[in-house]
């Protein structure tokens, strides 16, 4: 299935766990128990220690104190969404004409306790390949790992739920971004798999000043999988979620041409008659 159709079946997904009319009934534990909280102008924990990717002991706080820090979540093992937005972020900043490491800083934390700095190194070469501008990406964006403690300050402080479920072996989650001031306050959050070159330029400037922007609008993207019967998604249901998703995407396009179409008709002929 093409990349395309997956992530207009996770895209449906969205809809729906974004609507309050809709999801409350119908979203199973955990869904209910993930996603994020928009806590503005919250501080965050730059005492915080993790290893990056070449197994050496770090601060939250190095990456901090000149520049504004763009702060992903994933954990690197995720066999659904983290890979993708992951690939998002490296192709949004490609166009970007600012520079990891000279205008800003890009954070990596995984929020898995049970992964350390090879998988996280494994990571980042594969994204600097997609990133194209290895010396800039080796410089600047930071892949981490640590102790539950430790990542739990953090996720906590950005407003970031997510749960791991025992049967599925994997995490509950959303995916997303926070754009965080030079002194390690949340400036902005931005919400899917890629974003706008243009938009994150405008966030990192203002986080580079010192501003806090508001809250915005969530279009969720949940990694998780359920089955009726074990209350869990699985893959063959997320596949029949994407093939739905395309056919009704695909399906309200064919409504909206023929409704257009049928009411210039309508117009046309009262024009005629009149």
């Amino acid at each position: 299935m093409s990349r395309t159709v997956r992530l207009a079946g996770l895209g449906l997904l969205a809809v729906l766990v974004g609507s309050p009319a809709l999801a409350q009934p119908m979203m199973p534990s955990p869904t209910r128990e993930v996603g994020w909280e928009q806590n503005m102008g919250a501080q965050l924990p730059l005492d915080a220690k993790f290893t990056d990717e070449n197994g050496k002991a770090v601060r939250l706080g190095d990456y901090f104190g000149k520049r504004p820090v763009l702060l992903s979540l994933a954990y690197y093992e995720c066999p659904m969404l983290c890979g993708i937005a992951l690939e998002g972020l490296a192709r949004s900043l490609k166009g970007f004409t600012l520079t990891p490491g000279a205008d800003f800083e890009v954070v990596t934390l995984s929020f898995s306790p049970t992964e350390g700095p090879e998988l996280a190194k494994a990571k980042k070469s594969n994204l600097l390949d997609l990133y194209g501008r290895k010396a800039e990406g080796q410089a600047g964006w930071h892949f981490l790992t640590g102790s539950d403690a430790e990542i739990r300050r953090v996720t906590e402080a950005v407003g970031f739920r997510y749960r791991w479920d025992e049967l599925q072996k994997q995490y509950a989650h959303a995916t997303g971004i926070v754009v965080v001031t030079p002194e390690g306050a949340i400036s902005r959050y931005f919400f899917g798999v890629e974003y706008a070159p243009k938009e994150l330029r405008l966030g990192l400037s203002e986080a580079s000043e010192g501003k806090v922007g508001g809250v915005a609008a969530q279009l969720l993207l949940l990694c998780f999988e359920y089955n009726p019967a074990l209350g869990k998604y699985t893959a063959e249901t997320m596949t029949a979620l994407r093939i739905a998703g395309g056919f009704l995407v695909v399906a309200f396009g064919v409504f909206l041409a023929v409704s257009l179409r049928r009411e210039r008709r309508s117009r046309a002929h009262l024009g005629a008659n009149a």
